[in-house]
């Protein structure tokens, strides 16, 4: 079986935020990892990004439940 393509459809460096939008996914059926990044553009060399991987068919759909997902904690 052909490996799709991974995209990232979310970034944070709170890993709370992270496993939020994780089950969110989780919660809609949407296959994800996590991966981290270490950001060497910042002025702590140690601060790491996380990502959110979906499979790119996936990508309209994790988007759309993340957009929904920060709507709703805005105005909370």
């Amino acid at each position: 079986m052909e490996r799709s393509t991974r995209v990232s459809v979310f970034e944070s460096d709170k890993p709370s935020e992270i496993q939020l939008v994780k089950s969110k996914l989780d919660d809609a059926q949407i296959t994800n990892s996590v991966e981290n990044s270490y950001l060497t553009f910042t002025t702590t060399p140690t601060a790491t990004s996380l990502k959110v991987m979906v499979d790119l068919d996936d990508e309209k759909k994790a988007f759309e439940i993340i957009d929904a997902f920060l709507q709703q904690n805005e105005n909370q």
